[in-house]
């Protein structure tokens, strides 16, 4: 594999600054409802209520401590990452508190470590079987390994690569709102096209059967466009053969 490196455009198009606003308002909106929700009560009192997360939450209530203590981890580390993420792409922030870019960047990077390690403890115990081992497993790995891309191109001070690491990183960190997108999507159109017949809990098995994989895969493939579009360095499969003497 090899990294393809584009000449840098020099100006961000405007035409972005909308998707990062949504990008970072959806970020606040389920970081928020997350440390909410989850300050409401114990893992046993949340899968009694009615509450949107209580099915993932009664999935939990069986399990060792340790995977319970990485699911409340994980879900305050991650919330921290949707929060500081978006904050790591100001241009303004960077060229004007370069000091205050580097600590939230170093927060971000800390958080985002500790909430990948605990989604891989939790991944045994995910209510997706083996398709969520796998799915929310390979999330993790690339969260981590991303992320270390990411900080190894900055300690080298190749700052184009930094960015386009970031992005890829910041993508997973959005795999949470865009889990619940899915989720939603998913759940209306299964209830839509059986005619308002299909049970809700039925739907949301059905649906969540899918996002572990949907969470994340689209994403990178839009950061990846965006890395390509701001002429950064691009990641390809494959390394060109040495030219010939």
């Amino acid at each position: 594999m090899a990294t393809a490196v584009v000449p840098r455009p020099t100006r961000t198009s405007r035409g972005s600054r909308p998707g990062f606003v949504a990008v970072g308002l959806l970020s606040v909106a389920i970081a928020g409802w997350s440390l909410y929700l989850y300050a409401q009560g114990t893992l046993a009192e949340l899968a009694t209520t009615e509450a949107p997360n209580a099915g993932i939450a009664a999935n939990y209530v069986g399990a060792p401590g340790f995977v319970q203590a990485a699911l409340y981890v994980h879900i305050v580390t991650g919330s921290l990452a949707l929060l500081l993420g978006p904050a790591q792409f100001s241009r303004r922030l960077r060229a004007r508190r370069p000091r205050l870019h580097r600590v939230t960047g170093r927060a971000y990077f800390a958080v985002v470590g500790t909430a990948a390690i605990c989604s891989l403890v939790m991944a045994p115990w995910n209510m997706g079987g083996m398709v969520g081992f796998f799915g929310f497993g390979t999330l993790g790995v690339l969260w981590l390994w991303t992320g270390a891309r990411a900080l190894k191109a900055i300690r080298e001070r190749d700052f184009a690569g930094h960015q386009a690491w970031t992005i890829r990183n910041y993508a997973l960190s959005f795999a949470a709102p865009t889990l619940r997108l899915w989720l939603g999507v998913l759940i209306v159109v299964q209830i839509v096209a059986s005619g308002g017949t299909l049970d809700p809990d039925a739907a949301f098995e059905n649906a969540y059967a899918a996002v572990p994989f949907l969470c994340w895969l689209p994403n990178i493939v839009v950061a990846e466009w965006l890395v390509r579009r701001r002429g950064l360095p691009s990641y390809r499969v494959g390394q060109a053969a040495p030219a010939a003497p």
